[in-house]
């Protein structure tokens, strides 16, 4: 299973900088990138409901889950 982060979807949605959105979380701009390009490992519920508040969006909005057969790079592996 793969969960694919969208924050920067709805960041560009609401024409948000990076730097503007990890100042209203209370992240640092590197944490937020983290989070971002899909490398976090885990995301407290504190940090998830923050991102929420500050971007007035659900948490299905920041993430989905994607079966790894149908993830982008288990498709460009297999070459289906």
């Amino acid at each position: 299973m793969a969960i694919v982060v969208r924050i920067d979807v709805e960041l560009a949605r609401r024409k948000m900088s990076v730097g503007e959105f990890a100042e209203k979380v209370g992240l640092t701009p590197a944490n937020v990138a983290v989070l971002k390009n899909g490398r976090a490992k885990a995301v407290r519920f504190s940090t998830l409901e923050a991102m929420c508040r500050v971007l007035e969006c659900q948490p299905g909005d920041l993430l989905e889950w994607v079966d790894d057969d149908r993830s982008p790079t288990s498709t460009a592996a297999t070459g289906a």
